[in-house]
Order: structure tokens, then C-alpha cells, then sequence
């Protein structure tokens, strides 16, 4: 029976299509039946997460091919198609995406008060993107939906955004991402000029001189440096982060910040392997300034939306320095911070959220002494705040003590300064949750006193289920993404 089934649920296009087909029943349905909108909205996405999951089951962790190939012919004279496939390094961008979304549609389950319909629709169309491009193996197939990614994005910001600066927000957030990218595109375009072809497989055996390689390395170090983002084309995301509204703060965290990190392991190192040692000293002294730089800048933030974005930044950072360790275990430790990033700065968008909704602002000096009126609600914080300081148990830590091996066999000195990191990360981590928590209440500000209900416990619960699993557990996941790692460092031959 499970054979018969398999074209079905083993289908990588029907994964795409899906949350777009949930988008298209929710267009032709009025505007006024909110309560429909939102059930078919939650439930698209749910599915969504359930068929992503049937992949994972079915994984072969022994080969390192490309699994679930689809092809189907898009430009056939141009030989370019519409080719996808996923492997050990996509897997769990693909399951992170899916589990995200039915969180940030019960996040504006009740807060978001216009355009509701619409509202669903721009995450399940972003979700639909999201997935393709942790899918495409065509060059120029993932450049269409790394771009589009940034639509539904923009629309999120500009019209569901919180405060006056929205606006501002959305195009500087927009013509960031998108003016790296247009470099990238060049580079694509020239490729396909060389070798007659963007398939990223036939890409993968061609040789490509070391001048070429320097060069092409470079234009799309400038898309994909910016989506980290790095230091100093990170500018653009505190900003988004402000004003966008809670869901999009946890889309943009969770999902968006590993398109970056996900093309330099899918596309730079392994194409480019002579221009990726070349450069490996120039992204770990970026990687080290960003880390310290923004971790000081961290500390002096006054805005709880601003402390975790500044704190992504070097988070991010963190996982470029262990991809550019070349070896297994800091690849390996990259991905898992990925992952664990995903999971605790989207929940502590979350939890900033929750003290929004109540107190409608976000300014760290308003709040103390919410221990006394809201003990659930300090209790998951100080568990997301521990792990955002890489608590050892938790996920975060997994991720970093492999990073830090892996780097500390290349480079000595960086590992050093990632670990210098690690400490700041604790001051600016715990600093901030004293004084939100902690110290005296004040009336004045605080007028709301309820705790956490029923629908925010539910979606705090997966996130901290994920986080402890990863921590306590993390060889389901390294299993799974073992085989392709070491098969990426063995074809670049960084060994």
C-alpha cells in the first residue's frame, strides 16, 4: 500500500504546490468569513508541515545524492529547467520552514486586525518560495525564487508593520537584499555563457580557472553577505526587525537569515573551492569584527526587538565562521546553529510579542517586576534567554562547541575570538531579562496584568520541545546530514 502511495507523498513539486494551492482557495473566499480564512489558512500550513515531514522519514542518510529528483522542462532550448532535489544540507531548511509557518499564522491569530485574508496568503505564498529555493538545483531557477522570497516579505513589513518607520523599513530592507543580488545574476548569466548550462549537478564537475573562480566568488559573496547578513551590510535588519510585525519578525529570523548562510554551503564552497580558501581569511576576520562589534552593540540597545536582531547578526556570523573551517565538524556545527537559531530567536521574537500585545511597547525601561504577574511567562523567556546563551542541554550549544572545534583546527586566534562571543552573548542575554523580569514592578506603564493563555503556551511548547531535543539528542539530526558534509568537504578537497 505505502508503495502505491509513494508518487504522492514522496512528490518534492506537490510540497511546493501546496501552500500556493491553499493561497488560491483562500482568494476566491470573502472577505468577511475570518473564521473559514483562518481555519483553511492554519490548516494549508499544517498539512504542509506533515508532508515535509514524510521526506525526513523517507531520508536515506547512507548516499549523498540528491533525493526526490523531479525535472520538468521549463526553457528546453536554453537547457534550463525546473530541476529539484533535496540532500542531507536542505533537508532541514525545508522541515524548519514548514514548522515556522502555522506558528507565525497563529501568531496573528487575533493581533492582526486589517487585511486578514491577505495576511494568510503572504505567508503561504512566501512558505511556497521559501521551499523552492531550499529545492532548486537550477542556478538561475534559484535566483527567481531567492527574489521572490523578498516580495511577500516587503508586503509584510510595509502594510502589517507596528510602527510609523514601516515604510522606510520595507524598501531599505527591500533594495539591500535586492541590489547584492543583481551581482549574483551577472555571475549566473555568465556561467550559463561558459559551460551552455545552470544545472548545479553538471556545474558541480566543471572546472572553473582560479581567476574566474575568485571572481565569480565574489559577486555572490555580495548577494549572499548581505542576506546573513555580515558586517557591514547589516544595517538593514535591525530596522526590518523593529518594524515588521511579530510573525514577520520570526519568518525573517527563522527562515529568511539562513538564505545567505544556505547559498554559501550550496553553491560557493563546493563550486568555487580554490576561491573559497582564497577568501577564508578575509570572511573569518569579517566574521570575527561582526561577532564582537554587534555583541557590544548588543548590550547597549534599549529596544527588546533591537537586543535579539543585533544579537542574530552575531549568531550568524558565528555559523560563517564554522562553514569557512571547511571541515566536518564545523560545517556540521553550522548547520545545527542554523537550525537552533531558527528555533530559539523566532521564540524570542515570540515572547517579545506577548509583552507587545499587552503593553504596546517594546522598551526595556518600561518593564520590571514582571516575575509577579506573569510567572509562565518568565519562566519560558529565562528558558529561551538560557539558550540563547548557549546553555549547555540546549540546542545553541551543540551548534557552537562544534563550530569551535572545527574552527580552533584552522585557526586558532578566530576560534579564540568566537568564544569571546559566547561570553558577551551571556551579558547581553541576561541583562535585559533582569530588568524586564526582575527588579521593581511599575504600575505606571504596566496597566495589563494576564499571563500567558491557553494558544500562546501551544506555540511556545514546540519550540521549547525542539530546542531541548536538538541539545539532549542532536544525532538524529547529524545523521542525516553527515553523509553530504562529507561529501561537500571531500569535493572541494579541503581535507
Amino acid at each position: 500500500m505505502l508503495q502505491f502511495l509513494a508518487p504522492f507523498y514522496s512528490n518534492l513539486s506537490g510540497l511546493i504546490l501546496c501552500p500556493l494551492l491553499g493561497s488560491i482557495i483562500l482568494f476566491v473566499i470573502p472577505d468577511f468569513r475570518i473564521r473559514l480564512i483562518r481555519s483553511i489558512g492554519l490548516c494549508t500550513s499544517l498539512i504542509t508541515f506533515l508532508y515535509s515531514l514524510l521526506f525526513w522519514i523517507q531520508f536515506d542518510n547512507s548516499t549523498a545524492k540528491f533525493q526526490f529528483v523531479e525535472t520538468i522542462r521549463w526553457l528546453p532550448y536554453s537547457n534550463i529547467n525546473f530541476y529539484i532535489g533535496i540532500d542531507g544540507i536542505s533537508l532541514f531548511f525545508v522541515v524548519l520552514t514548514t514548522f515556522l509557518i502555522p506558528i507565525c499564522i497563529l501568531v496573528g491569530w487575533s493581533s492582526i486586525k486589517s487585511y486578514k485574508k491577505e495576511y494568510m496568503i503572504a505567508f503561504l505564498i512566501r512558505e511556497s518560495f521559501m521551499i523552492a529555493v531550499s529545492c532548486m538545483l537550477d542556478l538561475l531557477l534559484f535566483y527567481v525564487f531567492f527574489e521572490s522570497v523578498l516580495i511577500p516579505m516587503f508586503i509584510i513589513i510595509g502594510v502589517w508593520g507596528s510602527r510609523q518607520r514601516k515604510i522606510q523599513a520595507a524598501y531599505q530592507f527591500f533594495l539591500y537584499t535586492l541590489l547584492g543580488s543583481v551581482f549574483m545574476l551577472l555571475a549566473i548569466l555568465f556561467i550559463f555563457f561558459q559551460t551552455g548550462t545552470t544545472d548545479l549537478q553538471i556545474l558541480l564537475t566543471t572546472e572553473f580557472s582560479e581567476r574566474r573562480q575568485i571572481l565569480l566568488w565574489i559577486a555572490f559573496f555580495a548577494s549572499f553577505s548581505v542576506k546573513v547578513p555580515m558586517v557591514p551590510v547589516h544595517i538593514w535588519l535591525p530596522e526590518a526587525h523593529v518594524e515588521a510585525p511579530t510573525a514577520g519578525s520570526v519568518i525573517l529570523a527563522g527562515i529568511l537569515l539562513k538564505l545567505g548562510t544556505y547559498g554559501f554551503l550550496r553553491f560557493s564552497i563546493p563550486m568555487f573551492p580554490e576561491a573559497t580558501l582564497y577568501f577564508t581569511p578575509f570572511i573569518y576576520t569579517l566574521s570575527a569584527i561582526a561577532i564582537i562589534y554587534t555583541s557590544l552593540t548588543t548590550i547597549r540597545q534599549i529596544d527588546l526587538k533591537k537586543i535579539i536582531a543585533y544579537s542574530s547578526v552575531a549568531h550568524m556570523n558565528f555559523v560563517t565562521i564554522g562553514m569557512f573551517s571547511l571541515n566536518i565538524q564545523g560545517i556540521e556545527g553550522s548547520i545545527l546553529l542554523m537550525l537552533s537559531h531558527g528555533l530559539v530567536s523566532s521564540a524570542l521574537f515570540l515572547c517579545v510579542g506577548v509583552l507587545y500585545d499587552r503593553h504596546k511597547t517594546r522598551l526595556v525601561k518600561y518593564y520590571g517586576g514582571l516575575v509577579n504577574t506573569m510567572p509562565m511567562f518568565s519562566t519560558i523567556f529565562l528558558f529561551f534567554t538560557l539558550a540563547n546563551m548557549s546553555l549547555p542541554g540546549t540546542s545553541s550549544f551543540i551548534g557552537e562547541f562544534l563550530i569551535l572545534v572545527g574552527a580552533f583546527q584552522r585557526n586558532s586566534l578566530v576560534a579564540t575570538l568566537a568564544a569571546l562571543g559566547m561570553i558577551l552573548g551571556a551579558a547581553y542575554s541576561l541583562w535585559p531579562y533582569n530588568r524586564v523580569i526582575f527588579g521593581n514592578f511599575k504600575p505606571k506603564f504596566l496597566q495589563k496584568f494576564s499571563d500567558l493563555n491557553r494558544r500562546e503556551v501551544l506555540i511556545f511548547l514546540p519550540f521549547i520541545v525542539g530546542v531541548i531535543w536538538m541539545g539532549v539528542y542532536p544525532e538524529v539530526f547529524l545523521e542525516c546530514m553527515h553523509t553530504s558534509v562529507s561529501n561537500l568537504v571531500q569535493h572541494g578537497k579541503f581535507d
